[in-house]
């Protein structure tokens, strides 16, 4: 049964593990392009084989709290500046709720004490990205989709689409530095207990997205010592994990659902097994 609700100000969809009652928690943050709510995000990445509560969180500026000027206003945002007043303020803003929306959660929901796993396509890769980093939460593992590894290359792809130059300032400069997760690989693997993290690119993204998926499995792995650390190529997967508009609950495409297999495998290796009736 599915559970829509507000944690600490923040929409959420949870679904329950198939055996029901007390269970780890996955956290899921959607993309900004499509699915870009939580519930069209739980319908693109059920994760229905993980035995675990698989919570999917609004980002900020999507889902209930779009602005009231709607998608003219986001894109004004954009306009102005995409990584101060959008892109970034998003990733960020998604990062500094989760520790109130974690109590929150354990307050509404049975989860069970033992390992907790984020999971992120596109901006909501780079919010997670920096709950890892930035999080004084133990983390046993992440998922990162499609990502936002790097703030310049954001910048970059918005300047080639809307044929715009951003105008750079000490502040965003700051900020790009924040959200350049190759260069803080060191500090993601420091985290203890080291965290596994599964890389997931879409042959058909963005090619500088995909570069720097590459680019942030070399950094991560230079500072393993003991978490593993996998890139893991889909065939066929553009940006998207879901078609237009993705507002609302949709059928799986075929691409997200080769993501789920991997995202699954992934999770299920690393969260117990409930345990079986005698």
């Amino acid at each position: 049964m599915r559970i829509q609700g507000v944690a600490a100000g923040v929409p959420f969809v949870a679904l329950p593990p198939a055996h029901g009652g007390a269970a780890p928690l996955v956290v899921v943050w959607h993309l900004m392009d499509s699915p870009r709510t939580e519930v069209a995000m739980a319908a693109a990445l059920p994760l229905e084989d993980v035995p675990a509560w698989r919570v999917y969180l609004g980002l900020p500026l999507m889902s209930s709290r779009t602005p009231a000027g709607g998608f003219d206003e986001i894109m004004a945002l954009v306009r102005d500046d995409t990584l101060l007043k959008c892109h970034g303020a998003v990733i960020t803003q998604a990062a500094a709720e989760f520790p109130a929306v974690l109590d929150a959660l354990r307050e509404q929901l049975p989860l069970a004490q033992g390992p907790l796993f984020l999971v992120g396509g596109s901006a909501g890769g780079g919010a997670a990205l920096l709950t890892l980093t930035e999080s004084p939460h133990p983390i046993a593992g992440l998922v990162a989709i499609n990502a936002a590894i790097r703030a310049t290359t954001l910048v970059e792809l918005v300047e080639q689409g809307m044929g715009i130059e951003y105008q750079w300032s000490a502040e965003s400069r700051a900020l790009a530095g924040r959200l350049d997760f190759v260069d803080r690989a060191a500090e993601i693997m420091a985290r203890r207990p080291q965290p596994d993290v599964l890389i997931v690119s879409g042959q058909e993204d963005h090619k500088s997205f995909q570069d720097d998926a590459l680019e942030l499995r070399r950094a991560l792995g230079d500072h393993r010592d003991g978490g593993v650390v996998v890139l893991t190529r889909i065939e066929g997967l553009a940006h998207p994990l879901a078609l237009e508009p993705g507002l609302e609950a949709a059928p799986q495409t075929p691409a997200a659902a080769a993501v789920e297999a991997e995202v699954s495998a992934f999770l299920k290796a690393r969260i117990p097994a409930p345990p079986t009736e005698p």
